[in-house]
């Protein structure tokens, strides 16, 4: 006998979904302003993704501080790495895509907005310095962001879950 689907998951109240909004608002607002203040905008895409997670679903493993700093810099390492051997080509960008989301998987730091960082570090070979210190106050920023709606009250899921 097949196993019937599993139930939708309830739809979130409208106080928690507006708390979320507002607060991954603000966190992507001052993220930012530091991107746009150090002439660093190739952040955007995938902190807003990171941002998604943790705001969005702060109960998921690759919504973990470990996870989201961990991997967004292991991959931003790998991109480097990659630029190095192949340099800012589409085939390098999908070789680095591919390595990183392996070297995740084997790490244990699954998180897959990272994977864009490694495309965007192979594409747009932006300096070391200030992109990495950067990327790394970015994803502290999302975490420390993502800790207040479950201290302020109401949201159902308390961040994070493990460090």
């Amino acid at each position: 006998m097949p196993t019937p689907p599993p139930a939708a998951s309830p739809r979130p109240h409208s106080l928690h979904a507006l708390r979320t909004t507002v607060f991954a608002i603000g966190a992507l607002l001052l993220l930012v302003a530091v991107g746009v203040l150090l002439h660093q905008p190739l952040l955007i895409p995938p902190v807003a993704a990171s941002a998604a997670l943790v705001h969005g679903a702060p109960g998921l493993p690759i919504s973990q501080p470990r996870n989201l700093v961990g991997g967004q810099l292991m991959s931003a390492l790998i991109g480097y790495a990659t630029l190095a051997v192949t340099g800012s080509t589409a085939w390098g960008a999908a070789i680095a895509a591919g390595l990183s989301m392996g070297a995740m998987l084997l790490t244990h730091l699954s998180h897959s907005p990272a994977v864009a960082t490694t495309v965007i570090v192979v594409l747009q070979a932006p300096h070391p310095v200030p992109f990495l210190p950067l990327l790394v106050l970015s994803a502290g920023l999302l975490v420390a962001i993502g800790l207040l709606p479950g201290r302020i009250g109401g949201h159902p899921v308390r961040y994070p879950l493990s460090w």
